[in-house]
């Protein structure tokens, strides 16, 4: 079976166009959708994802109908690949059931692995060059004190949660992790001496 898939960022914008273009191409079923292409997770693609069948192909106007994000694009061809559905993009004439057509979807899976990698290089550069600078990585680590004197208070029963947290200037997050982790040392210990 031959399906269409149509996309549109916003309600405004017309689908005609992609619909005749479509037809022409003598599609069986058209998936229509009316959705920004920066998502991946829409109703339209996962309803077309529900329709497709090993052996069938799925046709668009553009390869940008299918998102915006290279990395989301080629997933989605790969999805179908692993369904054993062919692919069709009408305006960059490539169609997966072509040896020329393989040889350009595999090419664009290698530039978007090189992206992943480039983008895996500069983080991993960045936080070495942050940890030159003396910076610390990470969620700053709270003072030992002001923990204390947190549970100190909080154990006193004498102060609201609130009090503790602006007195101490915790949040209220690591007041309660604190607290926890108290709990859980003090139920080992017990089980360690019964």
């Amino acid at each position: 079976m031959i399906i269409g898939y149509a996309r549109v960022s916003t309600v405004d914008q017309n689908l005609d166009r992609q619909i005749s273009m479509l037809s022409e191409y003598r599609c069986e079923k058209i998936v229509k959708e009316k959705f920004t292409g920066t998502i991946k997770d829409r109703s339209g693609l996962n309803q077309l994802f529900e329709v497709i069948r090993k052996g069938d192909t799925v046709v668009v106007e553009s390869i940008s109908r299918l998102g915006r994000k290279t990395l989301d694009i080629l997933t989605i061809i790969q999805q179908f690949e692993e369904m054993g559905v062919q692919f069709v993009s009408l305006k960059e004439n490539m169609d997966t059931r072509t040896s020329t057509g393989k040889a350009m979807f595999q090419m664009m899976c290698v530039i978007a692995e090189l992206e992943r990698n480039l983008i895996a290089e500069r983080v991993k550069e960045g936080l070495e060059a942050s940890k030159k600078r003396g910076k610390q990585l990470g969620r700053p680590k709270l003072e030992k004190d002001k923990l204390d004197i947190a549970l100190r208070m909080y154990d006193s029963n004498e102060y609201s949660i609130k009090e503790i947290v602006e007195g101490t200037g915790i949040s209220q997050g690591s007041l309660y992790r604190a607290i926890n982790k108290r709990k859980l040392e003090e139920m080992k210990e017990i089980k360690a001496r019964s």
